[in-house]
């Protein structure tokens, strides 16, 4: 089961909690200790850049603290704080509209101009690049996806959320969820295949 869908650690105990809640400043370092590398890693992989994920770990914890009697323990820590963080990632993906979208992904008939079925998702690319190939060509692809697709996308597909857990995330439907990521899922494929047969990568 993936880590943010875990019960309390025998690390992350009521008492951890309520200590860093009371203001105890090695067990609020515990907590940035035991989980600033993954939100680290959720930055980089929202952003796209070393920089803001740093700034975004950083701002996560220091908003989190400053909010930390707002946690009631119906969640684990970890997955109150991943909401945060992403939340921040958003915020800062919105204030420097880094996503470009060279065409519409909202039609409602997307899906039936793009041959393929979702399922080919993503061995159809992957069993015919090499990985470095396909890692160049999903950075390019994340780099243009507009945020809200790129979330869902992040947060399913890369940081293997449950559809469940994302909508609670993100405040959507799982109806939402679904829909958002089969777009995200097509538009990326359809982009890096077009990117890697430019570069001579992809022979179809």
């Amino acid at each position: 089961m993936h880590l943010i869908e875990r019960e309390l650690t025998s690390e992350e105990t009521p008492e951890l909690i309520q200590a860093a809640r009371d203001g105890d400043r090695r067990a609020q370092s515990q907590l940035v200790n035991m989980y600033s590398g993954r939100i680290y890693n959720l930055g980089l992989r929202m952003l796209r850049n070393k920089e803001d994920a740093e700034d975004m770990l950083q701002e996560t914890f220091i908003k989190a603290f400053q909010k930390i009697d707002a946690f009631k323990g119906n969640s684990t820590f970890y997955t109150w704080i991943y909401r945060i963080g992403v939340n921040i990632a958003l915020g800062k993906m919105r204030k420097y509209s880094r996503m470009k979208i060279s065409h519409s992904i909202e039609e409602p008939d997307f899906e039936k101009l793009h041959g393929m079925q979702i399922s080919d998702w993503p061995e159809y690319i992957e069993t015919k690049v090499s990985s470095e190939e396909f890692k160049i060509a999903l950075k390019i692809a994340l780099d243009e996806l507009d945020e809200k697709y790129r979330s869902v996308f992040v947060l399913r597909d890369l940081e293997g959320l449950s559809t469940t857990k994302t909508a609670e995330i993100l405040k959507l439907s799982e109806s939402n969820v679904k829909i958002r990521l089969m777009r995200a899922r097509l538009f990326l494929r359809e982009n890096m295949s077009n990117f890697l047969k430019r570069e001579g990568w992809l022979v179809t």
